[in-house]
């Protein structure tokens, strides 16, 4: 099996490669990578050691996978993750586009060339902001939790949200992207016969996470923890009590080779994430932190901003039941790794900061 990576020199990327080699004897994987995001490059020479093809080269030029050959599938990791970009006046709106969806088109396009499976690596912010607004909360541990005692929406339990949650906009303009590549993938699938498999994921994390405020929180967190950096609650009466589901891309390679192995079965959307006995909010986050370090104060600051949900947490069911999968690694032994990680690399995360 020939398998083509996409943003193979992100986090994402990069730990989905190795987790695939170490898991499938004899599968031969070849990844591209504009390395344009900064901190990228540390995860290069590591997959080059590893025996991976790297090809310096960007999804939003159709020429750069004109050399790249047939594969059997393609996992498209490569995308502009933050729920903050092309609105937080430091990145375009336009690229926005260029990265998440105009290099989907691309890619289904060698897709179909090549009569290769496509993995969709999708959100968890696809879904409606205001319908997770609506979903009635209260708190428990300085945490936000559904209310079970009141009506939940369409698609929601105490669970988490699931595939039938609305998908109605607003849903931030990355989310808007991630959905359209969603809905053009499976179009694709459909007329040309194509095995598409879409795979919302919650938030991924892990220790070698190139980590920021917007995008990879929890490895962000911990670190800037440690270096006791400025950190701040915001929204939400700014206590920190908002809450994400999180697991690690390592649990996510032993499910692709699950899907690859019933590729029919498996066409379609899929949510998949930590769940609810892996979430955590930032008070919890911060107070684990404390108990390995000396306590660090966190400011506050009450008003959210736009797009700001204060809880979601993806429902797995029922991809754990089709493919009898769950996550291994809990998201308390992921912390623990990315702190180790951090005291072995404590400039990491300034090495990852953008410019």
């Amino acid at each position: 099996m020939r398998i083509l990576i996409t943003g193979i020199c992100g986090f994402v990327g990069s730990q989905l490669a190795l987790g695939l080699l170490a898991r499938q004897p004899g599968v031969s994987i070849v990844g591209i990578d504009s390395l344009i995001r900064r901190g990228s490059e540390l995860h290069r020479q590591t997959l080059i050691d590893a025996g991976i093809k790297i090809i310096h080269g960007d999804v939003r030029c159709a020429s750069d996978l004109e050399s790249l050959g047939p594969v059997d599938w393609v996992i498209d990791a490569a995308a502009n993750p933050s729920v903050l970009a092309g609105v937080d006046g430091r990145t375009s709106s336009r690229q926005l586009v260029e990265h998440n969806l105009a290099g989907t088109v691309n890619l289904l396009e060698y897709c179909k060339l090549h009569r290769a499976g496509l993995v969709i690596l999708s959100t968890s912010r696809v879904y409606s902001v205001n319908a997770l607004l609506d979903v009635p909360l209260t708190l428990r541990d300085n945490a936000f939790v559904p209310d079970t005692t009141k009506p939940m929406p369409a698609g929601c339990s105490s669970q988490g949200v699931t595939e039938d949650f609305s998908t109605t906009a607003p849903i931030t303009l990355y989310g808007a992207t991630k959905l359209s590549s969603e809905v053009l993938a499976l179009e694709y699938g459909q007329v040309f016969n194509l095995p598409i498999i879409v795979n919302r994921c919650g938030v991924m994390a892990g220790a070698g996470q190139l980590g920021t405020a917007e995008q990879g929180i929890f490895s962000f967190w911990v670190r800037a923890h440690a270096l006791k950096r400025p950190l701040k609650y915001i929204g939400f009466a700014g206590q920190g009590q908002q809450v994400r589901d999180a697991f690690h891309p390592d649990d996510l390679a032993e499910l692709l080779l699950k899907q690859f192995a019933r590729p029919t079965e498996a066409s379609g959307v899929w949510n998949v994430g930590g769940g609810s006995d892996n979430a955590m909010s930032l008070a919890q986050l911060t107070r684990w932190c404390d108990e390995r370090s000396s306590p660090h104060p966190v400011a506050s600051e009450p008003a959210p901003r736009p797009m700001d949900v204060p809880w979601l947490v993806m429902d797995s069911a029922r991809v754990r039941q089709r493919f009898d999968w769950a996550p291994k690694l809990s998201l308390t032994h992921i912390l623990e790794q990315i702190l180790a990680h951090h005291r072995q690399r404590p400039d990491w995360l300034d090495r990852c900061r953008p410019l």
